[in-house]
């Protein structure tokens, strides 16, 4: 089985905008308010490890539909949530993006889809030099898994951080932990990963 190679991943951090994760606000998730401290050592790692990070925002725009499917399946967004421009679409204060963290902003559940995520992790550490990537964020059963699914059809490594994801619930946050563990990826906690991270930093030392 493979192991995490900091020279060769890439961490996505997937949605954890205000709307999403502040009480009281549109989607929130508290799971994932639960979980930022988990995700906070995550990105500190990788950080340390000289693993590039990027950040996904999920935007809806009040112009015009741009996910018509989504509204229909969840009326609420057709008036909030996520919106352009919004204090509730920003990344929240404390996983904020740095300078040189790329921001990747999407439309549907799946990262990939219609973004320039791609282009970004064949060219961030070199000429597809990256062919992993680590993934926590929010929803676990909803982008985190659909991202998830759309980096293995691409042929990247996926390390799925379940303590580092917020799901709706229990149940389908163990359930998409199974799924992705038995078909699409590697399941790690936070300490797995950061043993995998720090092992490969000291084998380097050596």
């Amino acid at each position: 089985m493979w192991r995490v190679n900091p020279q060769k991943t890439a961490l996505l951090v997937i949605d954890m905008q205000n709307d999403f994760v502040l009480e009281g606000y549109p989607m929130e998730v508290p799971m994932a308010r639960r979980r930022i401290p988990r995700m906070q050592e995550v990105i500190t790692e990788c950080r340390a490890a000289g693993i590039p990070v990027v950040y996904t925002q999920h935007i809806l725009l009040d112009t015009f539909n741009v996910s018509p499917l989504e509204s229909t399946y969840n009326t609420a967004l057709l008036s909030a949530g996520m919106r352009k421009g919004t204090f509730g679409a920003q990344v929240v204060d404390d996983l904020k993006p740095e300078a040189d963290d790329v921001v990747v902003v999407k439309h549907r559940y799946d990262a990939f889809h219609n973004t320039h995520l791609e282009n970004v992790l064949t060219s961030i550490s070199g000429l597809r030099e990256v062919d992993t990537v680590i993934i926590i964020g929010t929803l676990t059963e909803v982008c985190c898994d659909s991202t998830a699914r759309g980096a293995y059809m691409r042929d990247f490594k996926v390390a799925f951080v379940g303590d580092a994801t917020g799901a709706r619930s229990e149940e389908a946050q163990a359930a998409t932990e199974n799924t992705i563990g038995t078909f699409f990826g590697r399941l790690l906690t936070t300490a797995e990963l950061v043993a995998e991270i720090r092992a490969d930093g000291e084998g380097r030392a050596a």
